[in-house]
């Protein structure tokens, strides 16, 4: 999917499921500086994998201009678990810091997921499996259907049924797809020859 469908198709995003008010921060009692080491990350986060250059980019641009834009976390069992920013709060710790910008929002497990998977979708941090990956899990756990899905996340259902197929590669391919050394396209076709063995064969041509 282009930069350009993603934002188009996830318009709704954050914003919808939380408020405008509280993405923009315009309230700036909202806003809470909370002792970064009782924020933890949220173990059913979608993004796994967080590039450590990009991550010491992103340390020392705060280093310079501090966290700009607040992190989103709920309370649970005594510590404050992110919703949002967990790249922000990696790369604020990185950086040395003791507190960190927060929205503190109470929220369902469902809701901690959704708004998990769109902010990573918003931002383009997702590679494709993990993508495909956090969408099943909403859908499975939460029983949703495709149409349902599709409007939680602002996905059109082409693109949210072509991106879950990738899920049915064997795990060479979507390595490959988490690597970069293919490209959706390449492997969507892949998809239509009958086999996991076929499909290994032509992904390494």
């Amino acid at each position: 999917m282009s930069a350009a469908t993603k934002g188009k198709g996830l318009g709704r995003g954050l914003g919808a499921l939380m408020g405008e008010q509280t993405i923009s921060a315009l309230d700036s009692h909202a806003i809470h500086e909370l002792d970064i080491n009782d924020v933890s990350p949220n173990q059913s986060q979608p993004r796994k994998d967080f590039n450590p250059e990009r991550l010491q980019e992103l340390a020392d641009s705060i280093k310079e201009n501090g966290v700009i834009q607040p992190i989103i976390v709920t309370q649970q069992h005594g510590t404050y678990l992110i919703v949002a920013g967990e790249r922000r709060w990696r790369a604020a710790r990185l950086a040395g810091l003791k507190k960190i910008p927060a929205i503190v929002r109470e929220l369902s497990n469902a809701q901690i997921l959704q708004q998990a998977l769109i902010e990573n979708l918003q931002r383009q941090d997702l590679n494709p499996i993990e993508t495909a990956e956090a969408l099943k899990k909403l859908a499975d756990d939460y029983h949703m259907t495709q149409e349902k899905l599709s409007t939680t996340v602002g996905m059109s259902r082409p693109a949210l049924a072509n991106t879950l197929r990738l899920l049915n590669l064997p795990p060479k391919i979507r390595q490959m797809l988490v690597e970069e050394l293919l490209t959706q396209g390449h492997a969507r076709a892949l998809l239509a020859l009958p086999d996991w063995e076929q499909q290994e064969k032509y992904a390494d041509l």
